[in-house]
């Protein structure tokens, strides 16, 4: 653990509800239901999954590396918000992921992790073993990432729009 430490983490996890609102909420289909192209997300999407990940992956493995049984995960189905959201909102998304993430930021607190706690181990069911500080690390990179997703999905949608400016913006150059 060069540079994880579980503040810093939560610095960023305990916000990610906050800049999805703030980026996402009463915005129109036209920004929220684009897509770079076939078989890639749009905003709804990444929300979704974000919604999936907080009920399935990231408190449920924690718990897993924590306990004395079983330290194999289940595998994660990083797609199915594709199924599992139709019909809902992008409001009722933000409203669930900021509920749940709320959730499990308290859960998370409540552990009363130790320095010693983040060396423990689970079995990724593709990368073999991996420590707690591994995985709560993957968790928030995962948060920035797919919030960066959403920004370059959205700036994509002017790519065309912008003309010579394309020169200088570096979030439309592949």
């Amino acid at each position: 653990m060069e540079n994880f430490t579980l503040t810093k983490s939560l610095e960023i996890l305990s916000r990610t509800p906050d800049v999805l609102r703030a980026l996402l909420s009463n915005l129109s289909e036209d920004w929220t239901m684009i897509n770079e192209g076939p078989d890639t997300w749009t905003s709804f999407d990444v929300l979704g999954h974000l919604v999936h990940l907080e009920k399935t992956d990231w408190l449920v493995r924690a718990e897993v590396i924590l306990s004395e049984g079983d330290k194999r995960f289940e595998p994660v189905n990083r797609t199915v918000q594709i199924k599992e959201n139709v019909g809902k909102s992008l409001e009722q998304l933000l409203m669930e992921f900021t509920e749940l993430r709320s959730q499990n930021i308290a859960l998370l607190k409540s552990k009363n992790l130790q320095e010693s706690d983040m060396n423990r181990t689970g079995i990724h069911p593709e990368f073999g073993g991996v420590t707690l500080a591994q995985l709560l690390s993957t968790w928030t990179v995962h948060d920035l990432t797919h919030l960066s997703q959403i920004i370059r999905v959205m700036a994509n949608h002017y790519k065309t729009d912008v003309g010579p400016w394309i020169k200088f913006l570096s979030i439309l150059k592949p």
